[in-house]
């Protein structure tokens, strides 16, 4: 069995290469990095959700994550993995709220200056969270600024580590301690997990959930969930290879508008991947409004996008046992009064 990365990288003090691959291994031992300060999510069963689709589903609800999402998961196992002379610079990331949120909150934790470049339309809830959690956040426009360039200027400036939101082997295997936690709880439950859905924007989550279900149960369906029109992961598993989306305009689903797949996150989830499918933004607004009114819970529309599709019947789902990962509960709060309106 080869080593997890986490000693592979303190054993040299190089970053793998953007391309290597992520292993079981390396899940397993992000695990042991995050557990004392994750929230292990259940996962949860609804008859009202299971009479709906005819078939039994369990949800894994991210929300309830520290942060109100998966993404504090990959925050904290990539900043862990920093060694200690490279902290003094702290660390830079740009996202437009949930990988902020993780990063701010690790950084916190690990005493570590974090510094997030976010578009000024990004939800004011999540832009108070990051700051509330000690960053210092560097708003932009995006349509007209790029992101990773404001980004590793600053880190270029400041000597700091700049933390990808996908593209990172180390982001990637926290990402898969939720898809871990998956396959352990459907096996306590003597049940094997017919179809996985989670959602994508740079595709880490679903690249870590996939290697570490699929580690456990080769045979499960893993198929990728996105806002309709923004569906270049879908696009790039047709092509076999990566394609962006060319959605004009602005989608509820606003922590999934990524214009295409990572380059490491796809190598991995073209080999791993079933498919792919879509909600429109009204599927997903009433997926977010079920989930709130008949099982009390608060999701995020980016979050519901599997939920989505899986009420408009987009999967065949009869006689299966399926999995939905909700990535999130970070909503603007006069959407979500929209949206369940």
């Amino acid at each position: 069995m080869p080593a997890p990365r986490q000693e592979r990288y303190k054993a040299d003090m190089t970053e793998p290469a953007p391309h290597a691959a992520v292993e079981a291994a390396d899940i397993d031992a992000a695990a042991r990095v995050v557990a004392p300060f994750a929230v292990r999510t259940p996962l949860l069963s609804f008859p009202v959700l299971n009479e709906r689709v005819g078939t039994k589903v369990f949800l894994k609800p991210e929300m309830l994550q520290r942060t109100g999402s998966f993404k504090f998961r990959g925050a904290f196992n990539k900043l862990s993995s920093i060694p200690q002379a490279a902290r003094s610079g702290g660390v830079v990331a740009f996202s437009s709220g949930n990988h902020a949120q993780g990063v701010a909150a690790a950084a916190q934790i690990l005493n570590m200056q974090a510094t997030i470049v976010m578009p000024k339309d990004s939800p004011l809830t999540k832009r108070e969270r990051t700051k509330a959690y000690g960053a210092e956040v560097v708003l932009y426009d995006r349509d007209k600024e790029d992101r990773e360039a404001i980004a590793n200027g600053i880190a270029a400036k400041r000597g700091a580590t700049l933390v990808r939101p996908y593209d990172d082997p180390f982001v990637i295997a926290g990402q898969g301690t939720a898809g871990r936690e998956i396959a352990e709880d459907m096996m306590a439950l003597g049940l094997s997990p017919d179809i996985v859905i989670a959602p994508a924007s740079g595709g880490g989550l679903i690249a870590g959930v996939a290697t570490a279900v699929k580690a456990k149960f080769p045979q499960a369906q893993v198929i990728v969930a996105e806002p309709e029109g923004y569906d270049d992961h879908g696009l790039s598993l047709r092509a076999g290879h990566r394609e962006a989306h060319h959605a004009a305009g602005r989608t509820i689903c606003d922590a999934l508008m990524a214009q295409m797949p990572g380059e490491m996150t796809f190598s991995i989830n073209s080999k791993l991947l079933a498919n792919g499918v879509t909600a429109s933004d009204a599927e997903v607004g009433a997926a977010v409004a079920f989930a709130y009114r008949e099982l009390k819970l608060v999701v995020e529309p980016g979050g519901a996008v599997g939920l989505a599709a899986l009420l408009a019947g987009r999967i065949d789902v009869k006689g299966k046992n399926v999995v939905i990962v909700l990535s999130g509960g970070n909503v603007d709060a006069d959407l979500f009064a929209k949206l369940v309106a």
